[in-house]
């Protein structure tokens, strides 16, 4: 999916009247199957990206295009036949706790299917061995009939991504995914996400706090008080430029990952010694 976006803002739906908006006029364009990862500091407005970019926001100002069509023109039914193109997995995935796993997984294909396909899956789920499928993915086909409220949070997290290689999106706004991740788990969760995406040519945008695993994307965008501060190619993210972005200094923001930590290779030499 493409996506363009010019003077973008958004507000948070319970923000007071006169507020700051939590994202700022951005602009933006992503080209069909392209992924890049966003950082910054928390309180950045990373989350409000994302939401403004699922259509879970509408702009309070500027213009947002998805493969050419601005969604907020559109009838109802239109724009939630749209929003089942779209898969935005939030940081804390909203599984409901007594739900099995295979229902919670297979929930990403609501939007596809019709009422009655959606109720009879409730009760006989369809779709068993693609749910396990992606569920190995992330190394964990052993919990395909366990309750939500039994699994840890960072295994939770695992389904929520899960969701995403179930689901028919061709768009892919992720939040923070390794955020209760381990590092191995997290470096099998970022392979997983951009090789499936890679191969089904879906967009794939993601919030990240490791700037070690941000590097592995070839696109780093850098956001601070709502603002886009840096749309980069990885290579020219400097640590001098990340050191402002955090306004830390450069000793501060630490040791590239060794080989093998959660980015699964140590960022490039721009975000190395510089």
């Amino acid at each position: 999916m493409r996506i363009a976006a010019q003077g973008l803002t958004a507000r948070h739906p319970a923000a007071k009247a006169g507020s700051a908006p939590a994202l700022k006029p951005a602009g933006l364009a992503v080209a069909p199957g392209e992924q890049l990862a966003v950082v910054g500091p928390s309180g950045a407005g990373k989350t409000t990206l994302l939401h403004a970019l699922a259509c879970a926001l509408q702009p309070a100002a500027g213009r947002l295009e998805l493969d050419g069509i601005d969604p907020w023109t559109l009838p109802v039914a239109r724009l939630q036949k749209l929003r089942g193109r779209l898969f935005l997995a939030p940081q804390a995935p909203p599984l409901p706790p007594r739900q099995r796993v295979i229902t919670a997984v297979l929930a990403a294909r609501l939007p596809q299917q019709s009422l009655a396909a959606s109720l009879r899956s409730l009760l006989y789920p369809t779709g068993i061995a693609a749910a396990q499928a992606a569920l190995a993915q992330f190394d964990l086909a052993d919990k395909l009939w366990e309750r939500v409220d039994r699994l840890s949070g960072g295994e939770r997290q695992r389904v929520g991504l899960a969701r995403a290689i179930v689901s028919a999106a061709t768009l892919w706004l992720v939040d923070e995914p390794l955020s209760s991740l381990d590092p191995s788990r997290a470096a099998l969760a970022i392979d997983t996400l951009t090789r499936v995406a890679r191969e089904r040519g879906v967009t794939l945008v993601t919030t990240l706090h490791q700037v070690d695993v941000a590097a592995r994307f070839a696109r780093v965008i850098g956001m601070r008080d709502g603002e886009i501060r840096f749309d980069l190619p990885a290579a020219e993210v400097t640590r001098v430029r990340l050191a402002a972005l955090y306004e830390q200094r450069e000793h501060e923001l630490g040791a590239p990952a060794p080989e093998g930590a959660a980015a699964g290779a140590a960022p490039p030499a721009a975000m190395r010694g510089r």
